[in-house]
């Protein structure tokens, strides 16, 4: 097994960078969902049901591993969103197990606004996230 290469100035400069950039997006994210009065976990759980591949519902378990969360914090964040309009839940008709997570139409409006915004910030970010920019990361020969 090849040692891997000492990490450089350059390397730290870049994760650090890095890092920065993410905290920035990240921040950016959490004000745009409290000035919509919403939490930030409430915009990512609405982000990860419209984003979901394949189809427009997402279960309780897969809505978890996306939030990267517990299956009991994300039953009750579901419930607080339900209550708030912006998500309704169903059991499934063939599996009664699976609850299938869905948005509202006033979780799919204050999703497409915020969506937007994260849009536009990821695009005003799109030169930092640029291969070049991280390119001190591949290996040395």
């Amino acid at each position: 097994m090849k040692t891997p290469p000492r990490l450089q100035k350059d390397d730290f400069e870049a994760l650090s960078e890095f890092r920065y950039q993410l905290r920035r997006f990240i921040r950016f994210s959490e004000d745009a969902a409290q000035s919509e009065g919403l939490t930030p976990l409430q915009y990512l759980l609405m982000l990860h049901i419209k984003g979901f591949p394949g189809r427009d519902w997402a279960s309780i378990s897969e809505l978890a591993e996306r939030l990267q969360s517990q299956h009991h914090g994300v039953v009750a964040l579901v419930t607080r969103c339900e209550k708030a309009g912006l998500v309704t839940r169903t059991q499934d008709d063939k599996d009664k197990r699976l609850v299938q997570v869905r948005l509202t139409e006033t979780g799919e409006q204050y999703l497409h606004r915020l969506a937007q915004l994260h849009r536009n910030e990821l695009h005003s970010l799109s030169s930092v996230f640029q291969v070049s920019h991280i390119s001190a990361f591949n290996d040395r020969d």
